[in-house]
């Protein structure tokens, strides 16, 4: 009945022509318009093999993940998407093929159903996983993302190149995380998911489904928010074992577990520029998610037991006679006592159960803070080690750096003492000059003052006549003024006369 409803629905997609899934060529730099589904626009770094096939989905016209599947495993390696906005309901599921990872000379472009191509498609099933590999088996296809995008119910997530074998078990579970963590844990952290970057993806193991399909050792999911001003990165692993819990990882251990040692995202994620804040919210939210997880699966084991018990315990008779008055009678008295004794055995049990459970928290409390305490002790103790070698490194620099300085200040105070030098020794040198030119200054003097004072003789004697002369001058100009006053004439013609 659900092979019947993916292939009716398969072939109506197809028909539509509404989901595609563009191969990505040999020497194709990247995963092309998927490229944008990546961090930074670049892919992981080290996954890559001979056998992989690089995958970009589409869906109406527009690209909505990336996926790099595996042909000798034929699981995918690893499935790339932004920005998951998980919407409510369930998704229609759907068992869809790529052709042209088996026929890569195939004109369908399209990804389509497994009926609709199985006589246009060259080997169809030699290098990816079809539906008849599920069949009749242990396994289910579990998706390695399983919810919609961008509350797209429509979006082709349930194609068998984005499944992995999951058993129901596993599968529920691992669904049940990824719902909670992008619900309480990623998306609210990180703008709602519209800076968020999520690759999930599985490690292989040497157990396959009917020789062909391998089941993967466990499977992981990294995150890495870019939102403007401090983002982080998360990862998780899960492991297939029954009791196993989603563990939270740093991406770096992440890598580390993987397969290559490969890099998930450029840079780190921006690592020098994450939010610490954050990370240690969505550590709380994740350790929520995990007590929820290890509670359903104590409610799960204990309750199956509990209730058998209840059972038997109902069903064990009273021994009494079962006939006559007096069998009445003692089975009428011992009624009440039995029921009695089953409550109290119910109340003990719930009891036991609850302290339990309440040692068990307690304890892991307890261990939770023991850890968060080693943990801080131990980054303050690397912190601590860190900034004293920073500081033994750079304590040659200073040391060099005071060097120069003192070297300058000497060399400064040197030149001073060597001016003051050539200043003391300037005067007496000066002196000495001035002594030894004092008798060129002198015998070169004596002219210049002969000169001085012969001119100056001259000077008294010419100024002398000059006064004579004035004088004389004057006395005649007075004569003369009497003369005239009196009525005498004189002249120059005839000074003569008297």
């Amino acid at each position: 009945m659900g092979t019947a409803r993916c292939l009716a629905l398969g072939s109506l997609l197809a028909l539509a022509g509404l989901l595609e899934g563009r191969l990505v060529r040999d020497g194709e730099a990247g995963f092309g318009e998927c490229d944008k589904f990546f961090y930074a626009g670049t892919p992981p770094a080290g996954l890559e093999a001979d056998s992989h096939v690089k995958i970009c989905q589409r869906f109406q016209g527009a690209e909505r993940f990336a996926t790099l599947y595996s042909t000798r495993d034929r699981i995918p390696v690893f499935s790339a998407l932004r920005a998951p906005r998980p919407a409510p309901g369930p998704a229609e599921q759907r068992c869809l093929v790529e052709p042209q990872v088996d026929d890569p000379h195939s004109n369908l472009e399209e990804v389509m159903n497994e009926a609709e191509v199985i006589t246009s498609v060259n080997n169809l099933g030699s290098k990816q996983a079809l539906n008849a590999d599920y069949l009749d088996s242990d396994y289910q296809r579990g998706q390695l993302y399983p919810l919609p995008l961008n509350n797209d119910l429509q979006t082709p997530i349930f194609t068998l190149t984005n499944s992995v074998p999951m058993t129901q078990a596993f599968r529920e579970r691992w669904h049940m995380n990824l719902n909670s963590l992008m619900d309480r844990a990623l998306v609210p952290y990180c703008g709602n998911g519209e800076d968020l970057y999520i690759i999930t993806g599985a490690v292989p193991s040497d157990h396959r489904v009917k020789d062909r399909v391998v089941v993967p050792e466990f499977v992981w999911l990294a995150a890495c928010c870019a939102a403007p001003g401090g983002g982080w990165a998360m990862g998780f692993v899960k492991h297939p074992r029954e009791g196993d819990i989603i563990e939270d990882v740093m991406v770096k251990d992440l890598e580390k577990l993987l397969p290559s040692n490969p890099q998930l995202f450029q840079n780190n994620c921006g690592e020098s520029e994450q939010d610490t804040e954050k990370m240690k919210k969505i550590l709380e939210m994740v350790n929520q998610v995990q007590d929820e997880e290890r509670m359903v699966q104590s409610q799960e084991n204990s309750d199956p037991l509990s209730s058998s018990r209840s059972k038997s315990s109902a069903q064990l008779p009273p021994e009494a006679p079962s006939s006559g008055f007096l069998g009445k009678l003692l089975g009428f008295i011992a009624t009440p006592l039995i029921k009695l004794f089953q409550l109290i055995y119910f109340l003990v049990v719930a009891i036991l159960k609850n302290t339990l459970y309440f040692l068990w928290y307690v304890t892991k409390q307890v261990i939770d803070g023991i850890e968060s305490c080693l943990h801080r002790l131990g980054s303050a103790t690397i912190s601590y080690f860190m900034a004293i070698g920073e500081e033994l490194v750079s304590v040659p620099w200073k040391v060099l750096k005071v060097l120069a300085k003192i070297t300058r200040a000497i060399l400064r105070i040197l030149c001073c003492l060597l001016k003051a030098v050539c200043r003391v020794l300037s005067i007496p040198v000066r002196v000495l000059m001035d002594v030894a030119t004092f008798p060129v200054y002198t015998m070169g003097a004596i002219p210049i003052v002969c000169k001085d004072i012969a001119m100056g003789i001259g000077g008294t004697i010419s100024l002398l006549f000059e006064t004579a002369f004035g004088t004389m001058g004057g006395l005649f100009q007075v004569v003369f003024s009497i003369f005239k006053r009196i009525g005498y004439k004189v002249t120059f013609e005839n000074s003569g006369e008297l």
